[in-house]
Parts: structure tokens; sequence; C-alpha cells
């Protein structure tokens, strides 16, 4: 398997605190497969101010860390960026990480409550550079959990769509993993990462997932979203898609469509 979503690195945001939970980490993920992780660290205006060369820099460090203690996991630089609108004119500076620094797909999250108004504008302004907004977790996100049909809207823009794995278990609550198995079971996911903030939960809900992927999915496409379409990425290539897209149909009658359609222009 392959983990494009980790906060791996230690002491630089919220996730693994220090070096030794950083080994252990990727120590289990080793545990259940997974070969290769990007680093993923948040930059947050006025929070997370880490910068390319600060991720670069820990990249390397780690990776040292984890030969010399035989841990065959191989660690890659990304981030996970904060929407603002200044993300374009950032990449136009040279000052955003890319997944796997390739240039071509860039880890975006949302606000959990809400979307705001400027993000169509964003993603337009990236995908127009050549720059693939991939949408960390929307499932998690309350305004996109609740209107399905916003998501869809993204999607046919060409935004990709990652799910966290612990969606899926029930880590984060009922409601988000029904909004997760809706996204899933559409075909609208082309990414499931772990979202690991140390050797936790979400770390070991990865390999929890995957059986409930398959359920959803089928074998083979449970891989792709595991294994394919992260490779795929971290070559800088586009991801496969998992049969075809559903748009979404609000359950109910002609009025529940109706207010469903509405949302969607919202």
């Amino acid at each position: 398997m392959i983990d494009i979503h980790t906060h791996i690195l230690p002491g630089i945001d919220d996730g693994a605190a220090d070096q030794a939970a950083a080994v252990e980490a990727a120590r289990r993920l080793e545990a259940i497969g997974v070969t290769h992780v990007v680093a993923t660290p948040h930059v947050i205006p006025g929070v997370y101010a880490n910068d390319r060369a600060t991720i670069l820099a820990q990249v390397t460090h780690l990776q040292a860390a984890l030969d010399a203690a035989g841990i065959r996991v191989c660690v890659l630089p990304g981030a996970e960026y904060y929407v603002e609108p200044e993300l374009p004119e950032k990449f136009d500076r040279g000052m955003l990480l890319t997944l796997n620094d390739r240039g071509r797909h860039l880890l975006v999250e949302l606000p959990a409550t809400g979307v705001p108004s400027y993000v169509d504008q964003v993603f337009f302004d990236l995908l127009v550079r050549g720059v693939t907004p991939v949408l960390a977790h929307p499932e998690r996100n309350r305004e996109l959990a609740a209107r399905p049909a916003k998501v869809y809207r993204l999607l046919q823009k060409g935004v990709l769509i990652q799910v966290t794995a612990g969606s899926l278990v029930g880590l984060f609550g009922r409601d988000v993993r029904k909004a997760a198995e809706l996204f899933i079971g559409h075909r609208w996911v082309q990414f499931i990462a772990s979202d690991l903030h140390g050797p936790g939960g979400r770390l070991a809900a990865l390999g929890e997932a995957l059986p409930k992927l398959t359920a959803l999915l089928g074998r083979e496409g449970a891989l792709k979203l595991f294994e394919e379409n992260p490779r795929r990425v971290l070559d800088g290539a586009p991801p496969v898609e998992i049969g075809r897209q559903k748009e979404y149909r609000p359950p109910g009658g002609w009025f529940s469509r109706l207010i469903g359609r509405m949302s969607a222009g919202n």
C-alpha cells in the first residue's frame, strides 16, 4: 500500500510528537504492508508555517532514521495546505510542495464546517496552472457531508477526492462513515489514506478499511484506491477511475430531488 496523506514528520504540526513516535508509526505501517508514505504536514497561515525547505529537510532526516532502524518504508515529501485565496500565487512563486514534489497534485483541506466562497476560484486557478487539487477528507466537512452534490460538482470540475480510512471504520462517527460510503459507492473517490497523526487509531484504520472498501468496490477497485492511484500520483500521472461516476440523487420524492439540485448550486 501507498499512503499519500500522513502527519508523520516529528514535531512540526499536530502529528507525530517526536522522532520515536514517527519511527514507531513507520514500523506499524510496514507491518500492515505500506511501502511508501507521503509526509504531508499541515500548512496553515498563522498556525503551522511549514515551508518547502523545512519539510524537505525533515523528510531526509526521518528517512535516515528509518534506514538506521531497518524499516523499509520510503518517506516522500508533500504538504496539506489549508485552502486560502493566495494558494495559486504561492504556487507561481515556488512556495508550495506538491505530492512527491512532482508539481502536479496539491493536497488541500477545507475548514471542518463549511466551504469558503472562494474555493471554486482557487481550484480553477490551480487547475489552469496544471496543478490538480486533491481534496483531503471531504466526508469530514460538515457541509459537504450534508450536501453530497457539492462534492460531485467539484469532481466534475477536475478536483480529485481522498477519503480517510478511519472514516470508513467509524472513527469519526456514523454521519462521517455514511458520507464516506456514499462518496465511494458513487465512484467519486480516487484515494484512501490514513491521515495518521502518529502510531494510533488512524494508522490502524488503514488496514481495517481494506475489507470494507473491498465490499463496496470489489478487490480490484479497492487496490486501485490503496495502491495504483497513489503510485500514479507519485509519478505525477493522473489516477484511473473506479467505474462510472454517478450523479447524486437525493433519496425521496421530487421535492427532495429539487432541494438537492438547489443545494448543489449554492
